[in-house]
């Protein structure tokens, strides 16, 4: 953390870079939905077996783009307020895929891992709630 001399510096905060590594992991499922969009199914727990299917997957892959981008906008204008809610909205996203991963009936670990991500989201808001008033302090 910085100290008061220092001024507030947003790479200095964990939230910072949990959410960095979100527009990073989103970017990177985004590339796999078009690269290899059956692999990415299979990945998911959602196995995709009709080519037409595939379309789907790369719909989603549109929507972890966007998440990405949008993500990094709001890192980019330090908008930790705004990353915070963004982070526990989308936890809907983990939870439902644990949920239509199991309903497929996927290994418990590629649902451990949905739920996971879901973990790992309520720690980001947490800290990135830290540095939004991290920063309307400083």
């Amino acid at each position: 953390m910085a100290t008061p001399a220092q001024g507030f510096r947003s790479t200095q905060t964990a939230g910072f870079w949990l959410a960095a590594a979100i527009a990073v992991l989103q970017g990177v499922n985004a590339v796999r939905t078009v690269l290899d969009p059956q692999g990415f199914a299979t990945y998911m727990g959602l196995p995709v077996d009709q080519l037409s299917a595939l379309g789907w997957v790369q719909v989603y892959g549109l929507r972890a783009g966007f998440i990405a981008l949008l993500t990094t906008v709001l890192l980019a204008r330090s908008d930790f307020a705004a990353l915070r809610w963004m982070a526990l909205a989308a936890l809907l996203m983990p939870l439902g895929d644990a949920w239509l991963a199991a309903g497929a009936g996927a290994d418990g670990l590629i649902v451990a891992r949905h739920l996971a991500i879901a973990l790992f989201l309520l720690i980001a808001s947490h800290f990135l709630g830290r540095a939004a008033c991290a920063k309307a302090s400083a």
